[in-house]
């Protein structure tokens, strides 16, 4: 029997809490050290120059405080649904739905975006195909339980962590030019740093995956907020790393016109032998990404549907597996459509625009808690507002234009569910 607990005063089906700390901490790395660190360094380095550093710097700075908002609201609404849900609790229905629309819709680009670049490192000339199998394999890991999916990303993680470190040990055996860190700023100032923040900002993102199991995690109430920070400051150790490396090795030009930044780090460094290190991590990274990105999506389609924003099977929770495995099976239909049908990859901006508004809305839902509430002090939300909002804003004009449209392409969607279930 599906078990059910208020909360707003709606009684919801209810997930099982099998997930510890550690769990959750590496689906979030599963979500954050993946593919991004693979092919991020080349545009921030086209963007920035040296001063991709400074873009490091200030994307993990809002990360941050998007990380203590998100673990400030988790710890007061441990279900699953992340911002969805917090919007729903603090502001209203509108803004939750534009919470949980603008994650649907980018993170179903980002993962077949993943899920292609996945199979383009393997085959490319059965790239699709490969993509398509990856999503089947994924979708039945996550419909046999959340406890295979976490063990997965576990194995996953600790790869592409083991490609990462190899690749640092092996770059700094070569001959390093502290003078390619120099100038910070760069040819485009100020604001390619800031367009540099904006591309490493979605390589942390993925500690809202951390906060969508809230539901599914044993007492997410202490378990949540530590693993979300665990995950953001491991992350920031491993890209500060990886980014200092390549600099001082290859400098910003080579790294902005490489298609595969790390390969050509080894080559720089004189280490072609060892290529296929940097390829094993991209492989397992993508992989680590399509997995959790393919989990989260499922939990918030589950959290839209019980509150009839989504269609209600969407909300059934399997009776062994305590898993919304209808969600699962849908999220893995409309990707494996996607992969076979559709080249997103170069399609994907307007996605890094509306996880940014995700993030405001978090940060806006956080500025609400009163001070019995609050786990960090109210101006880590504003920061965090503020900061998503500039990076939203200095995004290429071809991302916003898209992110918009797609945005508001969503509020028809959620007037006529409203009017169909107010």
């Amino acid at each position: 029997m599906v078990r059910k607990a208020p909360l707003g005063g709606v009684r919801v089906d209810r997930l099982s809490r099998r997930l510890t700390t550690g769990d959750a901490v590496a689906l979030g790395l599963g979500s954050m050290i993946g593919a991004g660190i693979f092919t991020a360094l080349a545009p921030a380095a086209a963007a920035a120059s040296a001063g991709l550093v400074v873009g490091l710097a200030i994307a993990a700075a809002i990360a941050y405080c998007n990380a203590a908002s998100s673990a400030g609201l988790a710890r007061l609404y441990p279900v699953s649904g992340g911002t969805y849900v917090y919007a729903r609790e603090r502001l209203n229905e509108f803004w939750a739905w534009v919470a949980g629309w603008g994650f649907v819709v980018g993170k179903l680009a980002s993962c077949s975006a993943v899920a292609l670049t996945f199979g383009n490192y393997l085959f490319p000339e059965y790239a699709r195909w490969l993509a398509a199998g990856a999503v089947i394999i994924f979708t039945a890991l996550n419909y046999f339980g959340i406890e295979k999916t976490a063990g997965a990303t576990k194995v996953i993680v600790a790869v592409v962590l083991l490609s990462l470190s190899a690749i640092v040990a092996l770059a700094f055996t070569g001959e390093a030019e502290p003078g390619n860190l120099l100038p910070l700023p760069g040819p485009n100032g100020v604001y390619g740093i800031l367009q540099s923040a904006g591309i490493w900002f979605f390589a942390f993102a993925g500690y809202s995956r951390i906060a969508t199991l809230g539901e599914e995690v044993r007492s997410p109430e202490t378990s949540i907020p530590r693993a979300i920070v665990l995950g953001l400051g491991i992350t920031l150790v491993v890209y500060t790393a990886v980014a200092v490396s390549a600099l001082l090795l290859i400098g910003p030009a080579l790294l902005a016109e490489s298609g595969a930044p790390l390969v050509t780090v080894l080559a720089g460094a004189g280490l072609k032998q060892w290529q296929w290190i940097a390829r094993a991590g991209a492989t397992a990274a993508t992989l680590g990404v399509l997995l959790s990105l393919m989990t989260g999506i499922s939990r918030m389609l589950f959290a839209m549907a019980r509150d009839s924003r989504m269609p209600a099977y969407l909300a059934r929770v399997h009776p062994v597996h305590r898993v919304p495995h209808l969600a699962e099976v849908t999220v893995g239909v409309i990707l494996i459509a996607a992969v076979l049908l559709v080249d997103l990859r170069a399609a994907i901006g307007f996605s890094s625009f509306t996880v940014l508004l995700y993030y405001a809305v978090t940060n806006t839902s956080a500025y609400t808690l009163t001070g019995e509430e609050r786990l960090y002090g109210r101006k880590i939300a504003v920061i965090g507002l503020l900061g998503c909002l500039v990076l939203a804003f200095t995004l290429p004009a071809a991302s916003m234009a898209a992110g918009s449209a797609v945005m508001l392409a969503g509020i028809p969607v959620y007037l006529f569910a409203k009017r169909r279930n107010p």
